[in-house]
């Protein structure tokens, strides 16, 4: 008997709604897209894996179909009553939670079909003994307020980044970047990875973590006794899949001179370790936000091997006139990170965590 298909449409054009098209072409083969669809006025491709994208209001469509919203969520509630207007009843928008979900089912049957187990901090199970743990939020002066409230977990506290470049002190006797070995002043281009280097030179904890004051692990309460009977050496975000590949992604988005000076950078140091990272960067995979959680050892070492590429990078690229394209050793060390943690696969064990967005 020949398996039903189901036609559907995705509004959104751009990376959310690709990654989503990933998702449930994966996880549903029987699932055929039919055309993207947008309502805005942005630059859009005529196609995206040779789907046609077609403006919502212009053309004919099927209202029986099914329609995925894969856009910002500040975007849905307008998106969900023009498609009602239009007739569409089977309206799906892609929430926080049904994109954890999604995630989630795509990399247990993707690591269920490359042979690795799927590990999941919540789902490890118990222990007696702790260790000294913190999980440094990371917080500048320049950060827009949050519109959520947000109390601080027993075991995260704040760090100020980019603390040298201010007199401005987000609380009277925190923590902030710019004391002892640092490099606070470098902070409009490298981001949060100026507290992380504070942390490699200066916490004193066993299990050290970083995180953003927009973005936290969503872990179970008992995470850390987990954490230590399982013997789990690194937790990261649940994997993001971009495409076409993390290269070209990264490419498509930033300054590509910089990309091939990190490639040449280390093929002059490792020609194996080159090859490798060449492999991993085809692929599609990769922890987002520079957010960890793991032990100081492992910490050390990861520090270790990625700040000499980015400071080298960094002082090839120099600075870039626009302020979000400057910030590219950020970006860089999210791929980085995410690749030294595969090529060390052997090494250490490495968990994911879901995360939130706060808005």
């Amino acid at each position: 008997m020949e398996k039903r298909t189901e036609s559907i449409y995705i509004v959104g054009a751009h990376s959310r709604a690709q990654t989503l098209a990933i998702y449930l072409q994966y996880l549903y083969p029987e699932i055929t897209i039919e055309a993207y669809l947008y309502d805005n006025e942005e630059a859009n491709p005529e196609k995206i894996g040779g789907i046609c994208v077609l403006p919502l209001d212009r053309v004919s469509l099927n209202t029986e179909y099914g329609v995925y919203i894969g856009t910002r969520g500040i975007y849905h509630q307008k998106i969900i009553k023009h498609l009602r207007e239009l007739g569409f009843k089977r309206i799906y928008p892609v929430t926080v939670e049904f994109d954890i979900y999604l995630r989630n089912e795509y990399l247990k049957k993707y690591f269920t079909v490359t042979g690795r187990e799927f590990l999941k901090i919540d789902r490890l199970c118990e222990l007696e003994s702790i260790k000294t743990v913190a999980v440094y939020v990371v917080r500048s002066a320049a950060d827009k307020p949050l519109h959520q409230h947000y109390t601080l977990k027993p075991y995260e506290k704040e760090i100020q980044a980019g603390a040298a470049l201010t007199a401005k002190r987000l609380t009277e006797d925190g923590i902030t970047d710019c004391e002892g070995d640092n490099i606070s002043g470098q902070n409009k281009q490298f981001c949060e990875l100026t507290a992380l280097y504070w942390l490699w030179k200066h916490a004193k904890e066993e299990i050290i973590g970083l995180a953003h004051y927009r973005r936290h692990f969503l872990l179970p309460t008992d995470w850390i006794i987990r954490m230590l009977k399982n013997q789990v050496d690194v937790i990261l975000p649940i994997p993001l899949y971009v495409g076409p590949s993390l290269e070209e992604n990264y490419k498509s988005r930033h300054d590509p001179a910089d990309w091939d000076y990190m490639m040449e950078y280390l093929r002059t140091q490792d020609e194996q370790e080159y090859q490798e990272a060449r492999a991993f960067f085809q692929g599609n995979l990769y922890s987002p936000c520079n957010m960890f959680i793991m032990g100081r050892e492992v910490l050390n070492d990861l520090c270790t091997w990625l700040f000499p590429i980015l400071f080298a990078v960094s002082a090839h690229g120099g600075q870039k006139k626009d302020n979000y394209l400057n910030r590219y050793p950020g970006f860089l060390s999210e791929r980085l990170i995410t690749f030294f943690f595969e090529k060390n696969r052997g090494k250490y064990k490495v968990v994911y965590s879901d995360k939130n967005f706060l808005n």
